[in-house]
C-alpha cells in the first residue's frame, strides 16, 4: 500500500505587501528632485470675449518681425542683427510728436513683435529682451538708477515701489506679441 501525500500548496503572507509599498513611495517621492525652471514672465491682459475696437495708427506702431530663417524684419527694413535696436524703440517711445514719422505720445507707442512658427526660441527671446531693455532703459533713466538697479527694485519695499511707479508713470509697457503665422513647410 503506498501511502499517498497530499502537498497543499504554499501560502505567502501578504498582509504587509500594502505597508512596504507605501514605504516605497513615499521614499521616492521624498527623495525625488523636480526641477523649478523659470519661463517668460509676462503680464498678460484682462481676459475678454469681445474683440478689441481701438485701432492704432501706423505712425504708433513700431514693428518687429522674425522669419523661420531667424532674419528680421525691423520696420520694413531687413537686418541680421538687433545691435541698436533698443536706441531705436526708445526714441520711438519719446518722440512726444516731434517726428512725424514716430510714435505721437509714449501711452501711445506700441511695440509689435511677430514670428514665424519656425522662428527659434533663442531669436524670440533675443528680440522680446531688447524691447523689454528699451523700456527698462527709459524707467531707469527717469529714476535716475541704472537699468540693472532698476530691475532690482524690490516691490514689497514701499519706497521703492513708489520709485518704480513714479518712473513708470505715463510710459506703460505697450509690447504686442502677434500670433506666429504658418510657413510653407506647415
Amino acid at each position: 500500500m503506498s501511502m499517498l501525500r497530499k502537498v497543499g500548496g504554499v501560502e505567502v503572507n501578504t498582509s504587509s505587501m500594502a505597508d512596504i509599498a507605501f514605504l516605497l513611495l513615499t521614499f521616492f517621492l521624498m527623495t525625488t528632485v523636480i526641477r523649478n525652471e523659470k519661463g517668460l514672465v509676462l503680464m498678460l491682459p484682462q481676459w475678454t470675449t469681445e474683440p478689441a475696437t481701438s485701432e492704432k495708427h501706423q505712425r504708433n506702431l513700431f514693428t518687429i518681425q522674425v522669419n523661420s530663417e531667424n532674419k528680421f524684419l525691423i520696420e520694413g527694413e531687413p537686418r541680421n542683427s538687433l545691435r541698436d535696436l533698443s536706441s531705436e524703440i526708445k526714441k520711438f517711445i519719446l518722440n512726444n510728436n516731434v517726428d512725424p514719422a514716430l510714435s505721437v505720445s509714449p501711452p501711445e507707442a506700441v511695440v509689435s513683435l511677430k514670428t514665424d512658427r519656425g522662428t527659434s526660441h533663442q531669436a524670440f527671446v533675443d528680440a522680446l529682451d531688447a524691447i523689454q531693455a528699451a523700456y527698462y532703459e527709459i524707467y531707469a533713466e527717469r529714476a535716475g538708477i541704472s537699468q540693472k538697479a532698476f530691475r532690482e527694485l524690490d516691490l514689497n519695499d514701499k519706497i521703492q515701489k513708489q520709485v518704480y511707479d513714479a518712473a513708470r508713470k505715463d510710459i506703460p509697457m505697450n509690447i504686442s506679441i502677434a500670433e506666429p503665422t504658418k510657413t510653407y513647410n506647415d
